[in-house]
């Protein structure tokens, strides 16, 4: 199978499991005990689950979105040089 058949590159696949695994470290911040009729947790409305958490999902589903929409053959970081892009040839 040839490098053309593919629509993403080695990078880009790279940067959507980034992505994904900012995701779910996102919602696992999310996660914890609950409140009940019976019982009050204050901890609903802690910074972590309602500030830190959902900043670090939405910086996931950018990374994720930046994966989708990057050229494959662009470098993995637009700022660095790649190195394997450099012409040799004099003119």
């Amino acid at each position: 199978m040839n490098k053309k058949d593919f629509a993403f590159g080695k990078n880009n696949y790279i940067l959507l499991a980034i992505g994904a695994a900012v995701v779910i470290l996102g919602f696992l911040l999310m996660s914890g005990g609950s409140s009940t009729t019976e019982a009050y947790n204050p901890d609903i409305f802690s910074g972590r689950r309602i500030k830190l958490a959902p900043i670090v999902c939405l910086l996931g589903f950018v990374v994720m979105i930046y994966a989708v929409v990057k050229n494959p053959d662009a470098p993995l970081l637009p700022w660095k040089k790649n190195s394997n892009n450099i012409n040799l040839e004099k003119k």
